[in-house]
């Protein structure tokens, strides 16, 4: 099965993505390009931010062209052409990202199963020698997975008539709890650490249930691509407008009526 690319409307003559799964250096690639983009432009985000963002993408109702969405995300001063390893990296991720999503999974055990790349920063931090912690004290440190899920919530408010409820009540209700598992996300994790997403044996920075929470989000977003996939893009309603009688007067302004006018 041929799987398709992300939308392309930057280059005819790109080469087609590397099905090859993103591993660690390429991750590190991405955020080294951010952070360059950053010294321009403060207000570009995080890796994990654009994986949420991109994930919303990739199920949405409508696919989105690139020329709309890379100014919404990386601001009007991004170009694509400027920036092609990281376009490159980008659609790579979006293929592994709808293959996952493709792919009949039963459990988040599978290895098939699509896996967002988040971080516990929480962790991180916590796993720092102790003086390292006291220079970031009093910041704010997100969640596990937090950022990632803001990403995803910023696409659906971006395009809010590709994400408004179907007329069909399962559908709608469908689409509100798969939501709602996502905006879960975007809250903090105040519960009770009990693990470590960053290392095995690191300090406790996540909670059962911010893990739990995860996973319900996971399967929110299989259940979001399918259920656009089988509802497909949204057909505009053609409105036609009302033909005069043959007695009216022609809408025409000449005074005559329509049958003798352009109705004849």
């Amino acid at each position: 099965m041929t799987t398709p690319s992300a939308p392309d409307n930057d280059s005819a003559a790109q080469p087609i993505p590397d099905p090859a799964p993103l591993g660690p250096d390429d991750f590190d690639a991405l955020d080294g390009d951010l952070d360059a983009m950053r010294e321009t432009d403060e207000e570009i985000p995080q890796w994990e931010f654009c994986e949420g963002f991109m994930a919303a993408l990739v199920c949405s109702r409508r696919p989105v062209p690139t020329e709309e969405y890379w100014p919404v995300l990386l601001g009007d001063g991004f170009v694509a052409a400027q920036h092609m390893e990281f376009v490159w990296r980008w659609k790579r991720r979006w293929r592994e990202i709808e293959q996952g999503l493709d792919a009949d999974v039963q459990s988040l055990d599978d290895e098939r199963t699509w896996q967002p790349e988040v971080l516990d920063t929480r962790g991180a931090i916590a796993s720092l020698p102790e003086d390292e912690r006291t220079d970031i004290e009093g910041e704010e440190i997100p969640s596990f997975a937090q950022v990632w899920a803001l990403g995803f919530m910023y696409a659906v408010e971006n395009w809010p008539e590709d994400w408004a409820a179907p007329r069909d009540k399962e559908a709608a209700q469908m689409l509100d709890e798969a939501l709602q598992s996502i905006v879960a996300l975007t809250e903090d994790d105040t519960a009770k650490p009990t693990l470590s997403m960053f290392s095995e044996d690191g300090p406790p920075s996540v909670s059962q249930q911010r893990l739990d929470d995860f996973g319900e989000a996971i399967w929110a977003v299989y259940d979001l691509r399918q259920l656009w996939k089988s509802m497909g893009p949204k057909v505009e309603t053609i409105r036609k407008e009302a033909t005069p009688g043959r007695n009216d007067l022609c809408p025409c302004g000449s005074g005559k009526k329509f049958k003798k006018c352009h109705g004849g």
